[in-house]
Protein backbone atom coordinates (compact mmCIF):
# COMPACT_ATOMS: atom_id res chain seq x y z
CA UNK A 1 0.00 0.00 0.00
CA UNK A 2 1.45 3.41 -0.96
CA UNK A 3 2.38 5.68 2.00
CA UNK A 4 -0.24 8.22 0.91
CA UNK A 5 -3.01 5.63 1.38
CA UNK A 6 -1.65 4.75 4.82
CA UNK A 7 -1.75 8.44 5.73
CA UNK A 8 -5.34 8.64 4.54
CA UNK A 9 -6.12 5.84 7.01
CA UNK A 10 -4.45 7.79 9.81
CA UNK A 11 -1.10 5.96 9.86
CA UNK A 12 2.10 7.84 9.01
CA UNK A 13 5.01 5.46 8.39
CA UNK A 14 7.45 8.34 8.11
CA UNK A 15 6.66 9.42 11.68
CA UNK A 16 7.80 6.06 13.02
CA UNK A 17 10.99 6.23 10.99
CA UNK A 18 11.72 9.75 12.21
CA UNK A 19 11.12 8.73 15.83
CA UNK A 20 13.72 5.95 15.50
CA UNK A 21 16.24 8.42 14.10
CA UNK A 22 15.67 10.81 17.02
CA UNK A 23 16.00 8.14 19.72
CA UNK A 24 18.83 6.09 18.22
CA UNK A 25 21.76 7.71 20.05
CA UNK A 26 20.03 7.58 23.44
CA UNK A 27 19.18 3.90 22.99
CA UNK A 28 22.64 2.92 21.80
CA UNK A 29 24.18 4.68 24.81
CA UNK A 30 22.67 1.90 26.97
CA UNK A 31 24.51 -0.85 25.10
CA UNK A 32 27.31 -2.87 26.61
CA UNK A 33 29.32 -5.59 24.88
CA UNK A 34 26.49 -8.04 25.62
CA UNK A 35 24.21 -6.34 23.08
CA UNK A 36 24.84 -7.93 19.69
CA UNK A 37 21.97 -6.37 17.75
CA UNK A 38 19.65 -3.58 18.74
CA UNK A 39 18.03 -0.65 16.92
CA UNK A 40 16.53 -1.69 13.60
CA UNK A 41 16.75 -5.46 14.13
CA UNK A 42 13.64 -7.61 14.23
CA UNK A 43 14.77 -8.87 17.62
CA UNK A 44 17.38 -7.59 20.04
CA UNK A 45 20.25 -9.97 20.71
CA UNK A 46 21.82 -10.23 24.17
CA UNK A 47 24.85 -12.43 24.85
CA UNK A 48 24.08 -14.54 27.92
CA UNK A 49 27.56 -16.08 28.22
CA UNK A 50 28.37 -14.01 31.32
CA UNK A 51 25.50 -15.66 33.20
CA UNK A 52 27.56 -18.85 33.41
CA UNK A 53 29.58 -17.15 36.14
CA UNK A 54 26.60 -17.86 38.40
CA UNK A 55 26.11 -21.32 39.87
CA UNK A 56 22.45 -21.44 38.89
CA UNK A 57 21.22 -18.33 37.06
CA UNK A 58 17.48 -17.68 37.14
CA UNK A 59 15.87 -15.23 34.71
CA UNK A 60 13.23 -12.94 36.21
CA UNK A 61 10.85 -10.99 33.95
CA UNK A 62 8.12 -8.42 34.51
CA UNK A 63 5.80 -6.29 32.38
CA UNK A 64 3.97 -3.18 33.53
CA UNK A 65 2.60 0.17 32.41
CA UNK A 66 2.41 3.70 33.76
CA UNK A 67 -1.38 3.87 33.64
CA UNK A 68 -3.10 7.23 33.35
CA UNK A 69 0.01 9.15 34.39
CA UNK A 70 0.38 9.52 30.62
CA UNK A 71 -2.53 11.98 30.69
CA UNK A 72 -0.59 14.27 33.04
CA UNK A 73 2.43 14.03 30.74
CA UNK A 74 0.29 14.89 27.72
CA UNK A 75 -1.37 17.82 29.48
CA UNK A 76 2.03 19.32 30.33
CA UNK A 77 3.82 18.27 27.15
CA UNK A 78 6.53 16.66 29.31
CA UNK A 79 7.25 13.10 28.27
CA UNK A 80 10.72 12.03 29.37
CA UNK A 81 9.62 11.50 32.98
CA UNK A 82 7.23 8.67 32.11
CA UNK A 83 10.12 6.99 30.32
CA UNK A 84 11.97 6.95 33.63
CA UNK A 85 8.79 5.75 35.34
CA UNK A 86 8.24 2.65 33.25
CA UNK A 87 11.85 1.47 33.52
CA UNK A 88 12.11 2.03 37.26
CA UNK A 89 8.74 0.44 37.94
CA UNK A 90 9.70 -2.71 36.06
CA UNK A 91 13.17 -2.88 37.64
CA UNK A 92 11.66 -2.60 41.12
CA UNK A 93 9.28 -5.46 40.36
CA UNK A 94 12.15 -7.87 39.71
CA UNK A 95 14.41 -6.33 42.35
CA UNK A 96 12.12 -7.59 45.10
CA UNK A 97 13.10 -11.12 44.06
CA UNK A 98 16.78 -10.25 44.20
CA UNK A 99 17.31 -9.82 40.46
CA UNK A 100 19.43 -7.23 38.69
CA UNK A 101 18.20 -6.00 35.30
CA UNK A 102 19.79 -7.20 32.07
CA UNK A 103 17.65 -5.61 29.38
CA UNK A 104 14.43 -3.69 28.86
CA UNK A 105 11.90 -3.33 26.03
CA UNK A 106 9.24 -0.65 25.61
CA UNK A 107 5.93 -0.31 23.79
CA UNK A 108 4.33 3.03 22.92
CA UNK A 109 0.92 3.26 21.28
CA UNK A 110 -1.06 6.36 20.36
CA UNK A 111 -3.68 7.71 18.02
CA UNK A 112 -0.98 9.56 16.09
CA UNK A 113 2.77 9.13 16.47
CA UNK A 114 4.55 12.36 17.29
CA UNK A 115 8.26 11.66 16.66
CA UNK A 116 9.35 14.25 19.23
CA UNK A 117 7.06 12.78 21.89
CA UNK A 118 8.17 9.22 21.22
CA UNK A 119 11.83 10.23 21.24
CA UNK A 120 11.37 12.06 24.56
CA UNK A 121 9.72 9.03 26.18
CA UNK A 122 12.37 6.64 24.91
CA UNK A 123 15.21 9.01 25.82
CA UNK A 124 13.87 9.09 29.38
CA UNK A 125 13.68 5.31 29.40
CA UNK A 126 17.21 5.08 28.03
CA UNK A 127 18.54 7.39 30.75
CA UNK A 128 16.90 5.23 33.43
CA UNK A 129 18.28 2.07 31.82
CA UNK A 130 21.77 3.54 31.67
CA UNK A 131 21.62 4.52 35.35
CA UNK A 132 20.65 0.95 36.27
CA UNK A 133 23.21 -0.76 34.04
CA UNK A 134 20.46 -2.16 31.85
CA UNK A 135 20.32 -2.27 28.03
CA UNK A 136 17.32 -0.84 26.20
CA UNK A 137 17.29 -3.77 23.83
CA UNK A 138 14.24 -3.06 21.72
CA UNK A 139 10.75 -1.68 21.50
CA UNK A 140 7.70 -1.02 19.41
CA UNK A 141 5.67 2.02 18.44
CA UNK A 142 2.10 1.63 17.24
CA UNK A 143 -0.12 4.23 15.61
CA UNK A 144 -3.74 3.23 16.13
CA UNK A 145 -6.30 5.87 15.17
CA UNK A 146 -9.74 4.87 16.36
CA UNK A 147 -8.35 2.97 19.34
CA UNK A 148 -6.81 5.90 21.22
CA UNK A 149 -8.37 9.34 21.49
CA UNK A 150 -6.39 12.19 19.87
CA UNK A 151 -3.45 13.23 22.03
CA UNK A 152 -3.53 10.12 24.20
CA UNK A 153 -0.93 7.38 24.38
CA UNK A 154 -0.10 4.24 26.32
CA UNK A 155 3.30 3.17 27.60
CA UNK A 156 4.26 -0.37 28.57
CA UNK A 157 7.60 -1.94 29.38
CA UNK A 158 9.15 -5.34 29.96
CA UNK A 159 12.36 -6.04 31.85
CA UNK A 160 14.39 -9.22 32.06
CA UNK A 161 16.88 -9.68 34.87
CA UNK A 162 18.88 -12.41 36.53
CA UNK A 163 19.60 -13.71 40.02
CA UNK A 164 21.54 -16.73 41.26
CA UNK A 165 19.05 -19.27 42.61
CA UNK A 166 20.77 -19.24 46.00
CA UNK A 167 20.24 -15.47 46.23
CA UNK A 168 16.54 -15.47 45.37
CA UNK A 169 14.38 -13.42 47.72
CA UNK A 170 10.86 -14.80 48.04
CA UNK A 171 9.86 -14.12 51.64
CA UNK A 172 9.83 -17.79 52.63
CA UNK A 173 12.47 -17.15 55.31
CA UNK A 174 10.63 -14.30 57.03
CA UNK A 175 10.05 -15.02 60.71
CA UNK A 176 8.73 -13.38 63.89
CA UNK A 177 10.98 -10.60 65.13
CA UNK A 178 12.30 -9.56 61.72
CA UNK A 179 12.70 -5.80 61.33
CA UNK A 180 10.57 -4.03 58.72
CA UNK A 181 12.32 -1.10 57.04
CA UNK A 182 10.64 1.22 54.56
CA UNK A 183 12.39 3.25 51.87
CA UNK A 184 10.81 6.61 51.07
CA UNK A 185 9.05 6.99 47.75
CA UNK A 186 9.52 9.94 45.43
CA UNK A 187 5.79 10.59 45.15
CA UNK A 188 2.85 8.70 43.71
CA UNK A 189 5.14 6.61 41.50
CA UNK A 190 2.92 5.15 38.76
CA UNK A 191 -0.20 4.17 40.69
CA UNK A 192 -3.32 6.00 41.77
CA UNK A 193 -3.39 8.54 38.96
CA UNK A 194 -7.02 7.98 38.02
CA UNK A 195 -7.93 8.95 41.59
CA UNK A 196 -5.41 11.82 41.65
CA UNK A 197 -6.79 13.26 38.42
CA UNK A 198 -10.30 13.10 39.86
CA UNK A 199 -9.22 14.82 43.09
CA UNK A 200 -7.41 17.60 41.21
CA UNK A 201 -9.91 17.95 38.39
CA UNK A 202 -10.13 21.61 37.39
CA UNK A 203 -6.82 22.56 39.03
CA UNK A 204 -4.18 24.40 37.03
CA UNK A 205 -1.35 21.89 36.66
CA UNK A 206 1.12 24.66 35.85
CA UNK A 207 0.34 26.72 38.96
CA UNK A 208 2.84 26.67 41.82
CA UNK A 209 1.61 25.09 45.05
CA UNK A 210 3.59 26.46 48.04
CA UNK A 211 3.06 23.31 50.10
CA UNK A 212 4.65 21.24 47.33
CA UNK A 213 7.49 23.63 46.57
CA UNK A 214 6.72 23.24 42.88
CA UNK A 215 3.77 23.16 40.50
CA UNK A 216 1.08 20.53 40.89
CA UNK A 217 1.94 19.10 37.49
CA UNK A 218 5.63 18.72 38.29
CA UNK A 219 4.80 17.07 41.61
CA UNK A 220 2.46 14.62 39.90
CA UNK A 221 5.12 13.83 37.30
CA UNK A 222 7.85 13.11 39.87
CA UNK A 223 9.64 10.04 38.55
CA UNK A 224 9.11 6.62 40.06
CA UNK A 225 12.12 5.98 42.27
CA UNK A 226 14.47 3.12 41.37
CA UNK A 227 15.36 1.24 44.55
CA UNK A 228 18.15 -0.81 42.95
CA UNK A 229 21.07 1.30 44.31
CA UNK A 230 19.70 1.29 47.87
CA UNK A 231 19.07 -2.45 47.90
CA UNK A 232 22.46 -3.20 46.36
CA UNK A 233 24.13 -1.11 49.04
CA UNK A 234 22.32 -2.98 51.81
CA UNK A 235 23.20 -6.38 50.35
CA UNK A 236 26.84 -5.42 49.86
CA UNK A 237 26.94 -4.50 53.55
CA UNK A 238 26.10 -8.10 54.34
CA UNK A 239 22.54 -7.54 55.54
CA UNK A 240 20.37 -10.64 55.18
CA UNK A 241 17.28 -9.48 53.29
CA UNK A 242 14.51 -12.06 53.73
CA UNK A 243 11.73 -10.29 51.90
CA UNK A 244 11.21 -7.24 49.69
CA UNK A 245 7.99 -5.57 48.61
CA UNK A 246 7.41 -3.02 45.86
CA UNK A 247 4.50 -0.90 47.11
CA UNK A 248 2.34 -0.35 44.04
CA UNK A 249 -1.34 -1.04 43.39
CA UNK A 250 -2.98 -2.16 46.62
CA UNK A 251 -0.58 -0.17 48.78
CA UNK A 252 0.57 -1.24 52.22
CA UNK A 253 -2.49 -3.41 52.82
CA UNK A 254 -2.27 -5.73 49.83
CA UNK A 255 1.43 -5.95 48.97
CA UNK A 256 3.32 -6.98 52.15
CA UNK A 257 1.24 -10.16 52.68
CA UNK A 258 2.49 -11.40 49.29
CA UNK A 259 5.95 -12.10 50.74
CA UNK A 260 5.20 -13.07 54.33
CA UNK A 261 5.58 -16.67 55.46
CA UNK A 262 2.34 -18.42 56.40
CA UNK A 263 0.85 -17.20 59.66
CA UNK A 264 2.94 -14.03 59.86
CA UNK A 265 1.69 -10.47 60.07
CA UNK A 266 3.45 -7.14 59.89
CA UNK A 267 3.25 -4.16 62.23
CA UNK A 268 4.01 -0.74 60.77
CA UNK A 269 4.68 2.32 62.91
CA UNK A 270 3.11 5.19 60.99
CA UNK A 271 4.69 7.74 63.32
CA UNK A 272 8.06 6.65 62.01
CA UNK A 273 7.81 8.40 58.66
CA UNK A 274 6.85 11.92 57.55
CA UNK A 275 3.54 12.54 55.82
CA UNK A 276 4.08 13.72 52.26
CA UNK A 277 2.15 16.73 50.99
CA UNK A 278 1.00 14.83 47.92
Amino acid sequence: MPPSQYRDAGVNIESGTRAVELMRDAVQATYGPEVLLGVGAFGGLFDAAALHAMDSPVLVASTDGVGTKTKIASALGCYDTVGHDIVNHCINDILVQGARPLFFLDYIASSRLDPQMVAAVVSGAAAACQAAGCALLGGETAEMPGVYAPGEFDLVGTVVGVVDRAALIDGSRTQPGDAVIGLASSGLHTNGYSLARRVFEGWDLAADVPELGTSLGEALLASHRCYLPAVQQVRQAGVDIRGLVHITRGGLLDNPPRILADGLGMRLERAGWPTLQL
